[in-house]
């Protein structure tokens, strides 16, 4: 008896793309057809063939599920992503050699969370930075210590600039810890962050909507449209409106509109091309949130929790984000397939906002004016040639690509007068909430109009532009079933220029940087059983000095600041090393993956401020520092059984500065760092309709202070300057299904209604307030 072999049959959109592919490639409908005439047609066949040897099938396995769910995500455990959206990523990330945290559109929605800012605080090894220079803007994250606002990426393209950048259109956002140049290109010493963007789909029609009310004048409104013209040409759209006040918080706010539009047509069985669409507007009146003042003899200085909000009603902090992609994908042949990228982008920044200055005691709290504006464009074309060949017996998946990128940064001020009537201080009158003894002095009511602004748009103040030619190769090599080796390489050639402008001197001043950054990792894997992985990896990362689209060439935060006596040339590219070993289990048919990794990256010639004394100095900076970050992380995602789904995951970690032009840095930790995190998201599904669940969040204390650089430090009394207490924080949510068309899901975030605090700028003046308690309910349609 011969028995053939069997097969899962799945829509597209369940398929892993690209190389990752079952084979079978005829549509759904076509296939099903197949089968069913298959079906019918063996009684006859087997009337006329009786003396032949009998033919018996398997059975053939259809899979399916609903028509909107993520398609990178393991099947009946939608917290669990099965694997990368990055093509270049060519196994599942049960077998890939590197910590990858993948956080899933079910889980965002069933979280609450729509920012990407909200998304990544609720993520261990990753913490929230301050907008340096009294920046304000949008995103900025650090993972594993190390700097990553630059180190964004949209579908594998990088996204530059600081803007809000929102949910409503992604499938998942992907977060790679540690250094991981070769896929990334420039930076990415600690991490990089890929938001994967949901495309149309020939597969099915479908038609989402969510509709959330809920307290603090919260309501947000999303649509979600698929429509499958036919089996070769797809369009998809995602819509969004969303208003909502800061809890407790007013004046503040949030307002977000934003549309994506996606186009898919299939030339050919062969070829398929894909157009996209975003854009977002996001207008916010910012809350700085309170301060925290210095430390002293006795102790951590206090946080003033209770301070009231102080935002002004001039105050705003608005993105407005436009991008079109195009992408061609082609497989010519079995085992190779190319996919070419390219991306044109503009986004419109800007922000005035006001912070609160105060002493040891709480009083005499006087406001301050924070403000900017940065104007992005960029062009980037990435190609992409994978294959999937065997030589002498081992089995390679081979990438090599190339992409160019073409990205301008132009930074300005506001001019700002302040036309309320001043009502403190003497020799130089300014503006308070309280007086010196701390008593409050103006009504809570009357605070948005303290300062009465007059905001005008100034001329720009420096003008960053870095093009980037880039060529790499990859290949992961399967020696034996239980044996494989990966590697890579890449070169990065920067052309970088740096001008700033003085509208007081009418003072133009020009820097260049051209240079070649090589970086590459290397990796073994094995496999002493099928669900287990153990791995060991190295990889690198490097930028070059003033790599900070949003710094120009201010000495105390990280630009381009240089000393008249010492030539550009002469400085390094900060370089970033690390070593990882590791374990991936994946269990219970690809539905639960337990992880740990054991990782020190070591990032060297750090760009630091040269002065023994003030932050400000103007001596320059130079490739001085060095710093050394290690730790631990484990992780556990999916279904842990057929009821109880969850994401948890913790990192033990230690920073540590090794080496300054500063010898009192030498010993000191790193600014917003969290040495202890623990994040975790449970859902429970008590029966078919009902569901919930909780999410919690800890993360340990973290000091002030530079970016990449030791937090700032007290040698007199031997304390930290500016503390962030340690904050637990439990979010949660309940959800009933009440047919396949309708649901309603109740959220409560913050639910003991904690004081928490994300971040703290360097000199404690203001001290970013997470969200107090906020209770909703969506109702969601699908038709």
């Amino acid at each position: 008896m011969k028995k053939n072999s069997g097969g899962i049959l799945r829509p597209t959109s369940l398929r892993a793309t690209g190389l990752r592919a079952s084979g079978l490639r005829r549509s759904g409908t076509a296939a099903l057809l197949g089968v069913t005439a298959a079906t019918f047609a063996v009684p006859a066949i087997a009337q006329d063939v009786e003396d032949e040897e009998e033919i018996q099938l398997e059975t053939l396995q259809i899979e399916d599920r609903a028509a909107d769910v993520n398609p990178y995500t393991s099947q009946g455990a939608p917290y669990k992503a099965r694997v990368s959206a990055d093509p270049r990523r060519v196994k599942p990330l049960a077998e890939t050699p590197a910590t990858i945290t993948v956080v899933t559109e079910t889980q965002m929605e069933e979280a609450g969370t729509t920012d990407l800012k909200e998304v990544l605080r609720l993520q261990p090894g990753v913490t929230i930075g301050t907008g340096e220079n009294g920046n304000a803007f949008g995103d900025r994250y650090i993972i594993r210590g190390e700097e990553a606002r630059s180190d964004v990426f949209v579908d594998g393209l990088r996204d530059p600039g600081m803007t809000t950048r929102e949910s409503f259109a992604v499938d998942q956002v992907e977060i790679t810890k540690g250094p991981s140049a070769t896929f990334a290109g420039r930076g990415a010493s600690g991490g990089a962050v890929n938001a994967i963007t949901k495309s149309a789909s020939t597969d099915y029609s479908f038609h989402k909507v969510d509709l959330g009310v809920g307290t603090d004048s919260f309501w947000r409104g999303t649509l979600d449209t698929n429509w499958a013209l036919g089996e070769n040409v797809a369009v998809r759209a995602n819509l969004l409106y969303a208003n909502q006040d800061v809890p407790d918080r007013d004046p503040a706010y949030r307002e977000r509109w934003g549309a994506a539009v996606s186009g898919l047509v299939r030339v050919s069985e062969d070829v398929r091309v894909q157009l996209d669409y975003y854009h977002l507007t996001a207008k916010d009146r910012p809350d700085l949130g309170v301060y925290v003042a210095a430390s002293d003899a006795d102790g951590y200085g206090e946080t003033f929790d209770d301070l009231p909000s102080y935002a002004q009603d001039e105050d705003f902090l608005k993105s407005d984000v436009d991008t079109v992609t195009g992408r061609i994908f082609i497989t010519p042949m079995d085992g190779l397939e190319i996919v070419n990228s390219t991306r044109y982008g503009e986004s419109h920044n800007g922000y005035v906002a006001t912070g609160a200055r105060g002493n040891s005691t709480g009083g005499s709290i006087s406001l301050s004016t924070h403000q900017g504006w940065q104007d992005v464009s960029y062009f980037v074309n990435q190609l992409n040639v994978i294959g999937r060949f065997e030589t002498a017996g081992l089995a390679h998946n081979l990438i090599v690509g190339s992409e160019y990128s073409d990205h301008k940064v132009r930074n300005g001020t506001y001019s700002t007068t302040a036309m309320g009537t001043p009502n403190c201080g003497t020799t130089r009158p300014g503006y308070c909430i309280t007086d010196e003894n701390g008593e409050q002095i103006v009504e809570d009511s009357a605070i948005r109009n303290l300062l009465q602004r007059d905001i005008t748009k100034s001329s720009w103040d420096s003008l960053w532009h870095m093009r980037t030619l880039s060529f790499y190769a990859m290949d992961t090599v399967d020696v034996t079933p239980w044996l494989s080796l990966n590697g890579g390489v890449r070169a990065d050639a920067i052309d970088f220029a740096l001008s700033t402008y003085s509208a007081s001197s009418d003072a133009r001043t020009d820097y260049y940087i051209n240079d070649t950054l090589w970086n590459g990792h290397a990796g073994v894997s094995l496999k002493p059983m099928e669900e287990l992985m153990l791995y060991f990896t190295w990889s690198t990362g490097s930028n070059v000095n003033g790599g900070e689209s949003d710094l120009g060439a201010n000495c105390g935060y990280g630009g381009l600041c240089v000393d008249q006596n010492i030539p550009l040339s002469a400085g390094k590219p900060e370089s970033s090393e690390s070593f990882e070993v590791g374990a991936k289990w994946d269990l219970f048919d690809d539905r639960l993956l337990l992880t740990v990794a054991a990782f020190q990256t070591t990032k060297d010639d750090v760009y630091e401020t040269a002065g023994r004394g003030s932050d400000y100095t103007p001596s320059g900076s130079l490739n001085t520092g060095k710093t050394r970050v290690k730790g631990i992380e484990i992780g556990l995602v999916g279904n842990i059984t057929n009821r109880l789904s969850a994401q948890i995951g913790g990192s033990i970690m230690d920073a540590k500065v090794l080496d300054s032009y500063s010898d009192a840095n030498i010993g000191l930790t790193l600014a917003n760092f969290a040495d202890n995190q623990v994040t975790g998201q449970v859902r429970y599904q008590a029966t078919d309709a009902f569901a919930f669940g909780v999410t919690g969040t800890y993360k340990s204390a973290m000091y002030a202070g530079q970016p990449d650089a030791a937090a700032s430090y007290n040698a007199q009394i031997g304390r930290y300057t500016f503390r962030v207490p340690s904050s637990t924080v439990f979010d949660a949510f309940a959800e009933y299904k009440f047919n396949t068309n309708f649901s309603a899901r109740i959220n409560v975030q913050n639910i003991g209604d904690e004081d928490y605090y994300t971040a703290a700028y360097r000199s404690g003046a203001f001290l970013y307030k997470g969200d107090e308690r906020r209770g909703t309910i969506t109702l969601t349609g699908r038709f």
